[in-house]
């Protein structure tokens, strides 16, 4: 049960947030998790939805590394919810088990490829110490340049947004979905 009402139709928001309600449906299909709390405010809600899609659904990061990235954040943050909504996604991405279960478990880097520790461990430098390292950075910048390295330093910050909201309002996976231990 999350702390505060949720909002899940278009009726539930004021007539001038409508429009907000609208363009999250159009890009995710519904309203659904963090959006259900953001939608209070619908200015910021529809900033948030614009932002995501583009990290979602039109950034040229690979699939496979961002969701990497993606269960990398949820686990740092320990949101149950951005956990749940993700790690299916990341299986049909092509995420190993083993990525999956390190990341859950706490073990990375051990468990992990070369390629998915560096991304791992430029998630938890920049999430457990707000910086990254200088040789974690030039090894980001020379495998992924400097465009992906800027679209996934976006998405780590989206994703720790949307951990925020859904941890603070206590937002829960839905009923059967796969739980991160925290």
């Amino acid at each position: 049960m999350t702390r505060i009402p949720t909002i899940e139709t278009k009726e539930q928001v004021p007539p001038e947030g409508r429009a907000a309600y609208d363009l999250i449906v159009k890009s995710r299909g519904g309203v659904r998790g963090p959006f259900t709390v953001l939608l209070h405010s619908p200015e910021f809600a529809a900033r948030a939805s614009e932002l995501g899609a583009y990290v979602r659904f039109e950034s040229k990061f690979p699939t496979r590394e961002k969701e990497v990235v993606i269960l990398a954040a949820a686990r740092e943050v320990d949101c149950r919810f951005e956990w749940a909504a993700h790690v299916e996604m990341a299986r049909k991405a092509g995420v190993r088990e083993e990525a999956i279960a390190a990341i859950r478990d706490r073990r990375a880097p051990k468990g992990l490829t070369a390629e998915e520790a560096l991304l791992v461990a430029y998630v938890q430098q920049l999430l457990r110490v707000h910086r990254v390292d200088e040789p974690t950075f030039r090894a980001m910048q020379e495998r992924f340049g400097l465009e992906l390295l800027v679209e996934l330093t976006g998405a780590i910050g989206y994703y720790a947004l949307l951990a925020c909201a859904l941890n603070a309002f206590d937002v829960t996976p839905e009923p059967g979905a796969e739980l991160l231990p925290v």
